[in-house]
């Protein structure tokens, strides 16, 4: 009687089932080891190429953003709120864009560090931003009110050391993880049984989990005092679209949790792009748009004229 094997392949003497090495899966007739199918996320597939150019357009987009407050950096609606903070954060959400193209192509050592790092920093440096934002909408504020301690607190520019020392705190804790335990190239095997998924180890889970809940406190923490400030009664006050961008990124990345661990292969990592993706855009979207339309669309609300009618009108 011939010996048969389900998952093993014969031996070449026919007497016994040999199991596959790793890379490689039998043939349907279980003779002989076929190579498993490389696969990761590629520039030249369909959807590394879309992640790829969405990446890079916004990338275009928030420089012709940034191109529009330089020009018209010396108007009303650039200079409320902070000139200042306005530009760091367009300037942190340019790599923020860019970052997610390290997630593309053939992983190696560098790029598995880069990601994380990079991720960590140019995210937290985004919202560490848009908490002093809002931070300092409330102290403008509260500095019109009579008391001096408001008012020394928005001169010495007190809010400005939110962001610093926001990206300090999360530098130390990406410091703390490549000295644990780096990310590092994983050739997963298991999960495809004719497939070679090549992708990158996190390294230690738990710090990780500890840059994403370090983002998401600094997220909730922004949303809250932007939500707070919301009904200011400032012309140019820009909480509720603050309070809104919060809203779209903790919606994004609280999204991305379940549905990262319940896909696989280059899915699991074309989903991490999304979330960096789609929460970068909310904030621009929801932040400087609707600035941009005053200026290029409505000049007429962005001049001092027009803030004396609405402040006679009021």
């Amino acid at each position: 009687m011939k010996l048969k094997c389900w998952i093993f392949v014969l031996s070449s003497d026919a007497k016994q089932c040999v199991q596959c090495p790793a890379q490689e899966y039998p043939n349907s007739e279980r003779t002989h080891c076929l190579p498993k199918l490389v696969t990761f996320l590629a520039f030249e597939d369909a959807l590394g190429t879309a992640m790829a150019c969405i990446a890079l357009c916004f990338f275009v987009l928030t420089g012709i953003v940034l191109g529009i407050f330089v020009k018209y950096q010396d108007t009303l609606i650039v200079k409320a709120n902070n000139q200042a903070l306005s530009f760091i954060l367009l300037i942190s959400l340019l790599p923020c864009f860019l970052c997610s193209l390290l997630f593309i192509d053939h992983p190696n050592t560098v790029t598995c560090v880069l990601q994380q790092v990079a991720f960590g920093l140019v995210f937290t440096v985004a919202v560490s931003t848009v908490l002093d934002e809002t931070i300092t909408v409330i102290l403008a504020f509260k500095a019109m009110k009579p008391g001096r301690t408001m008012r020394c607190l928005l001169l010495l520019g007190a809010s400005n050391s939110v962001t610093p020392i926001c990206s300090l705190i999360q530098m130390v804790i990406c410091g703390i993880g490549l000295g644990i335990s780096p990310p590092f190239v994983e050739i997963d095997s298991h999960s495809e049984p004719r497939i070679l998924i090549i992708m990158c180890n996190k390294g230690s889970v738990t710090v990780f989990y500890c840059v994403l809940d370090y983002l998401g406190f600094l997220a909730l923490g922004s949303f809250t005092v932007a939500f707070l400030a919301r009904n200011l009664p400032d012309t140019f006050n820009e909480a509720k679209f603050l309070t809104f961008s919060m809203l779209v990124f903790c919606n994004v990345w609280v999204t991305f949790i379940p549905i990262y661990h319940s896909t696989k292969g280059k899915f699991m990592v074309a989903v991490e792009v999304f979330s960096i993706l789609a929460s970068s855009a909310g904030l621009l979207g929801c932040i400087f748009v609707p600035k941009c339309y005053i200026i290029l669309i409505r000049p007429d609300k962005n001049s001092w004229k027009a803030l004396k009618n609405r402040r006679g009108y009021k």
